[in-house]
């Protein structure tokens, strides 16, 4: 007799970096949106029909008019959308994060609608700069409440201020009326990521706390008042990692509740799996899901006891709905480019990034250097697992040493690992790599002549902390290019710096591999790459 096994959810559903999920059903439509940070387009959406398989579909935020991030610092930019739905209309509320460290933050929220989910979305509203993390609560009587933390710049004060509340005007799309502080928090600190439910008679209160590092945690309080008072938990956290070193999923936090078409409730959170021993998360922070069940006085609980995340949840009941796997491969033959690709602070435009120009290659012009915060011609895609190849080729004849294209392991623009073609005085066209180490610039492999090549293939393999780069003429019999290279250092923790006692720099994205160009003479040199691949090459 052969027992088939129970399905079950393997965590987390949404691989490398997806943080601050906003989970929502509309349906038999499940949507998970997640931050984006200096990537544009802006939000990830991710769509299921079973709770075990994802896809992603769209990104909201399109055009400049909807976020300008020209000029935002590393990890500033998209910080834990919401996503919402009433009355036939999608709502998505965001924050444009322009600083982030010191005792300022500029934090402007917005709000974006559309009729169907992957657009098109519409022309943003203002709503606040008071703080971040907002979301839109949505309460049987129709009226709308905006929901965020709020920011406390003063010396001696917590900065994590509490959870304001103000309502949302839909006929004069604008917030009206008066804030309300409605929970100031736990002794666990740096209250964020609210979101309001109503169950029973009850206002559910659901924010982060603890940080998003290794003390976060999922608190939940409630109240018969959407003001308040909210109570907490008396076993709070409902959720966390800390405590808990021995477990896979690390740093789990900032969370969503969606209950299905049966009744079944599950939580979306933000995890991390730490490499060991150095405990950097290089595939950032990711999603997973929790059954989570109500207790009999009206509280959450994570299915199986505990308050801790699992690598496997029971899955719900409701018929698989897998889909088709997806090409390693993106020929740059179509219109558009692979919907995993992104770009840095602004849309990938004609302008710099080019499948016209020449039919069968993705042509890029070369802007400004790696480290800038406003033009670059860089486009890339998450890394999603330990073990994975990225390749390309490229045809490009630099000029001078100011003119660089090739292939690009980046976290930041402090943390990044580049083998690029550049030309060199004396050995004429070449190829070497060029790092950036918590902003120390290194070359960690002098430059290796390709003079008369005019294809060059290049390839990044990644083995969990080890990465290392090829070199080829052919595309088939391959070289090392340069040493064997620590890839944990593209990573939030490394991106981390403290001086002092002081934290004056910090990351909240993952790795990411892909091509890029540079012109710093200003005559915008073009490079042409023929193909793009991501290849996961082991189990997770």
């Amino acid at each position: 007799m052969i027992l088939e096994r129970t399905p079950v959810i393997r965590n987390p559903v949404l691989r490398g970096f997806n943080p601050d999920p906003s989970i929502l059903r509309v349906g038999d439509d499940y949507y998970i949106a997640t931050s984006t940070f200096e990537w544009f387009p802006g939000v990830q959406i991710h769509h299921s029909r079973d709770l075990r398989h994802w896809r992603l579909i769209a990104r909201p935020l399109t055009r400049r008019s909807q976020l300008d991030m020209l000029g935002d610092p590393d990890s500033g930019g998209i910080w834990a959308p919401c996503l919402s739905y009433s009355n036939g209309t999608f709502y998505l509320v965001y924050t444009d994060v322009k600083t982030h460290t010191g005792p300022f933050k500029d934090t402007h929220n917005y709000l974006v609608t559309a009729k169907n989910i992957e657009g098109p979305w519409s022309e943003p509203i203002y709503l606040n700069s008071s703080g971040f993390d907002p979301s839109l609560f949505h309460d049987d009587d129709g009226r709308k409440w905006l929901v965020n933390m709020v920011w406390d710049h003063r010396k001696g004060k917590n900065h994590f201020g509490g959870i304001l509340l103000q309502e949302y005007s839909e006929k004069e799309q604008r917030l009206v009326g008066p804030v309300y502080n409605i929970f100031r928090g736990t002794p666990l600190g740096l209250t964020e990521g609210p979101h309001i439910y109503k169950r029973n008679g009850y206002y559910y209160l659901m924010t982060a706390e603890g940080g998003t590092r290794y003390e976060h945690a999922v608190t939940v309080a409630r109240s018969k008042s959407l003001f308040g008072p909210y109570e907490v938990d008396p076993q709070n956290p409902m959720l966390t990692s800390f405590d808990k070193p021995e477990l896979p999923l690390q740093r789990a936090g900032l969370a969503s509740l969606v209950e299905t078409q049966h009744g079944e409730w599950y939580l979306a959170h933000l995890c991390g799996r730490p490499l060991r021993p150095s405990m950097r998360c290089v595939l950032g922070r990711e999603t997973a899901l929790q059954r989570v069940e109500w207790t009999e006085d009206g509280w959450l609980r994570v299915a199986g006891g505990g308050n801790g995340p699992h690598l496997e949840a029971p899955a719900p009941a409701l018929p698989e709905h897998p889909f088709e796997p997806e090409p390693e491969t993106d020929h740059f033959d179509g219109d558009t480019i692979s919907i995993h690709f992104q770009a840095l602070r602004e849309p990938i435009s004609e302008e710099w990034a080019s499948l016209k120009q020449r039919p069968g290659y993705l042509r890029l012009k070369g802007r400004e250097s790696p480290v800038s915060q406003h033009r670059q011609s860089l486009i890339a895609r998450r890394l999603q697992a330990f073990e994975a190849e990225a390749e390309t080729a490229v045809e490009f004849e630099p000029e001078t040493y100011q003119q660089m294209a090739g292939l690009i392991c980046y976290y930041n623009t402090k943390n990044f690992y580049y083998l690029c073609i550049s030309r060199d005085e004396d050995m004429g066209k070449c190829v070497y790599i060029m790092s950036r180490d918590q902003g120390e610039y290194d070359e960690p492999m002098a430059p290796m002549c390709i003079e008369g090549w005019e294809r060059v293939h290049l390839k990044a393999t990644f083995r969990y902390d080890k990465l290392r780069f090829w070199v080829s003429r052919d595309g088939k019999t391959w070289m090392h290019a340069g040493p064997e290279l620590d890839a944990s250092i593209l990573s939030d923790e490394y991106a981390e710096i403290s001086r002092g006692g002081l934290r004056i720099d910090q990351g909240f994205t993952g790795a990411f591999v892909g091509i890029c160009a540079q012109d710093l003479s200003g005559r915008g040199l073009w490079a042409d790459f023929d193909y793009f691949t991501y290849r996961e090459t082991g189990r997770d």
